[in-house]
């Protein structure tokens, strides 16, 4: 079992910046890939941003240039990094993390871009 708390996020403004974390507990060892999604309201889930345990990582094109993902193997936490948000990128995020036993997921965290 895998268990992922996710932080950050809240009020910005367009064109504005913000941090996610996620940080991840149990059998931690076995996870090879983590990644970020995200659901709008009204709207499917959808893949934001992974990044795999040799550091390789790939981003959907909506957000290629302005979101970075990273990971600390040693805590073991991975961050996401915005920047230019656009009132589109208004969401819940969510942290996903996979191992041979299948796919876990946090509770999500808020991300609202408005003025």
């Amino acid at each position: 079992q895998v268990q992922l708390v996710e932080s950050g996020g809240g009020l910005v403004q367009p064109g504005g910046s913000v941090g996610l974390s996620c940080v991840a507990s149990g059998s931690i060892s076995s996870i090879y890939v983590m990644g970020w999604y995200r659901q709008a309201p009204k709207k499917q889930r959808e893949w934001v941003a992974t990044i795999t345990n040799s550091g390789s990582t790939n981003y959907a094109d909506s957000v290629k240039g302005r979101f970075t993902i990273s990971r600390d193997s040693t805590k073991p936490t991975v961050y996401l990094q915005m920047n230019s948000l656009k009132s589109d990128d208004t969401a819940v995020y969510y942290c996903k993390a996979m191992n041979r036993a299948g796919a876990y997921w946090g509770q999500g965290t808020q991300v609202t871009v408005s003025s």
